[in-house]
């Protein structure tokens, strides 16, 4: 499957720290007057956390870090987070400063600021994966930088039904661009790009990544839906199970983590049904994760709290 060194955690990791350098690279140079707010996907336009920047004048940045006065009741910060915010610096809210934490900075040290951010997003708000963010401006930034790909060189199109095409892929580099840019029509924006080349999509408590093997053959879609399994031998049967009476998707044991997967021929790529198997996945590993987990004794990716 071109997937067995893969690990969810190290990816997590991987993808937070490209993108505290990113996040440092656009705060160095932030104008003077220029604003950036980073916020994180809520419900209902709810009053979420977010971190806000400021550069005041140029070689001077303002951070502010949403508090308890702004944020909606599911979003209040408990005593031992508000102390983890003390902790990693911020100054809390006073009457005479402002109603959020405040932190101030030279331009010089945007380093220090990406990652006093990244903490207070992963360990304070809880936000899971950069993915879980939004930016009002400058949306590049949730993106890492693309891989570096050999001149374009068009492919030849095959007219598989009036509303697509199959495309041959010479490279794959060139199947991963078709990749993105399907992905982007799916969900309606950039998808996250990890350092591994992977494309990284958020559904529910759970994680769907698509990747393309370096032969170009085929994309796969694939998502980790229990984490921490006891009793391989009796989780071994179960996957069994769901796999005779599974039609499209693959249950299958890695180490500890139980994978569900689909792949899409790519010779030629077909876009109609590289989306079929983007959403069997997705809905498959979204519907299924908990009960799993729960029937194997391990935990899904993510906990989303209930409405």
């Amino acid at each position: 499957m071109d997937i067995d060194d893969f690990d969810i955690d190290r990816s997590t990791d991987d993808a937070w720290d490209a993108f505290g350098v990113r996040l440092s690279e656009v705060l160095s140079m932030m104008d003077d007057g220029a604003e950036l707010t980073l916020g994180t996907l809520a419900p209902d336009d709810d009053a979420s956390p977010f971190i806000e920047y400021e550069c005041p004048a140029l070689g001077r940045l303002v951070a502010q870090a949403s508090s308890n006065a702004v944020l909606a009741d599911d979003y209040q910060l408990a005593a031992p987070q508000l102390a983890r915010m003390e902790e990693l610096g911020w100054i809390s809210p006073s009457a005479e400063s402002s109603e959020n934490f405040t932190s101030g900075w030279s331009q010089d040290q945007t380093d220090e600021l990406a990652g006093l951010s990244v903490a207070t997003l992963r360990d304070v708000f809880g936000v899971l994966h950069p993915v879980f963010l939004t930016a009002d401006q400058l949306a590049e930034l949730l993106q890492p930088p693309g891989p570096i790909e050999p001149p374009y060189r068009p492919s030849a199109p095959m007219v598989c039904g009036a509303d697509e095409q199959a495309v041959m892929p010479v490279d794959a580099a060139e199947l991963d661009r078709l990749v993105g840019t399907q992905l982007a029509r799916i969900y309606g924006q950039e998808p996250f790009h990890d350092s591994e080349g992977d494309y990284a999509i958020r559904v529910g408590s759970t994680m769907v990544f698509v990747r393309i093997p370096s032969d170009a053959k085929e994309v796969i879609a694939f998502s980790a839906v229990v984490h921490d399994v006891t009793g391989r031998s009796r989780a071994a049967e179960i996957l069994n199970d769901l796999n005779s009476e599974s039609r499209w998707v693959r249950f299958w044991l890695l180490r500890d983590k139980v994978f569900v997967s689909m792949s899409a021929l790519a010779r030629p790529f077909v876009p109609a049904h590289f989306h079929q198997v983007v959403h069997e996945v997705a809905s498959v590993a979204d519907s299924i994760d908990e009960h799993l987990a729960a029937t194997l004794r391990g935990r899904t990716t993510f906990s989303i709290p209930e409405d």
